[in-house]
């Protein structure tokens, strides 16, 4: 991934790369059962997080939550012991809620494949529709608590020059004209960039040039703490 030009091109990982290691990796299909059962890359473990959520983000509920999904990763024979690749369809928001679940719970080598199922069929690699047979492996986890934050501690921080929060909802959502939590609209402040805007035509990650201009015209700088939600 390095050609184009991330900062952390590891944390990507492209459908050759996977090909050429998919015997020495995790893989996960994060996609809704039908579409893992009418075909998905060799190996895959079908893992659909995508209704797996937390209304309650106090501390106690989401520490429990995230030991949860600790223990369900490692029942479903994802574990910390080998690399975790996740996918979907393209590069999205289910795979990248696998990666970040795993990030914050210390997982030591877990990436994206980029463009997902739909760029790995454009190279012609092999799918199947036969299912795996999983077995539980072990998930030793060590949380990062740097790696999320909380709403008390966010609105604690609203109207610092130095904290942006980062809305990659859909327009709707962020206007409020679609309603999925107790009220519409968005954290006051927030900068809005759907995440469909980071991927290219083909469904994968633009290069690190166009996501950079992109960021830095909405206002996104290193020199300051970012808050995606």
């Amino acid at each position: 991934m390095s050609d184009k030009g991330y900062e952390n091109p590891k944390l990507l990982i492209s459908p050759r790369d996977l090909y050429v290691n998919r015997a020495d990796v995790c893989i996960v299909d994060t996609r809704p059962t039908h579409a893992y059962i009418a075909g998905h890359i060799p190996g895959a473990i079908p893992l659909d997080l995508y209704g797996i959520s937390l209304n309650d983000t106090r501390e106690q509920a989401f520490e429990a939550f995230m030991w949860m999904l600790g223990y369900l990763l490692g029942s479903r024979g994802i574990g910390t012991d080998k690399p975790v690749v996740w996918y979907e369809e393209d590069s999205g928001m289910r795979a990248a809620r696998g990666f970040w679940i795993c990030e914050y719970l210390g997982h030591p080598d877990v990436r994206v494949l980029n463009g997902g199922f739909r760029a790995w069929q454009a190279l012609g690699y092999e799918w199947t529709t036969d299912c795996a047979e999983v077995e539980q492996a072990p998930f030793v986890a060590e949380t990062v608590p740097g790696r999320h934050m909380g709403a008390d501690a966010l609105y604690g921080l609203l109207g610092r020059d130095d904290v942006v929060p980062l809305d990659t909802r859909s327009s709707d959502e962020y206007f409020g004209r679609n309603v999925r939590a107790a009220r519409g609209g968005a954290i006051p402040g927030a900068v809005h960039i759907e995440y469909v805007n980071n991927l290219d035509e083909a469904g994968a990650f633009k290069p690190a040039g166009e996501l950079r201009a992109m960021y830095e015209d909405a206002g996104i700088a290193p020199d300051k703490e970012i808050v995606p939600y």
